[in-house]
């Protein structure tokens, strides 16, 4: 019977060792949660600069094509490899 409560008595002993010091104690866990708390935060910040960048982008590239297509439009702007014909309305469509 000595024998039986000395085993248990080490494995208790052995499970709290565990849940104080090993790899699965509260201390270790606690750190591992600030960790990934931390790899969000930086997730989070990489996410913002990463939506801000592709928004510059975005305006950068409408930007030059708006900005071509009032050059197109208003000044009739044609490129070096462009052929420029012009169209004429038919006679029907000028209201006076």
């Amino acid at each position: 019977m000595k024998v039986l409560a000395l085993v248990l008595a080490v494995f208790v002993i052995a499970i709290q060792a565990q849940l104080w010091v090993g790899r699965g104690s509260l201390p270790y866990v606690a750190h591992l949660r600030e960790e990934v708390a931390q790899a969000r935060a930086d997730n989070d910040a990489a996410r913002a600069r990463n939506a801000q960048l592709q928004a510059e982008l975005r305006d950068l590239r409408e930007g030059l094509e708006m900005v071509e297509e009032k050059a197109r439009f208003e000044l009739g702007m044609i490129k070096s490899d462009e052929i420029f014909v012009p169209l004429a309305a038919p006679a029907s469509a000028v209201r006076r």
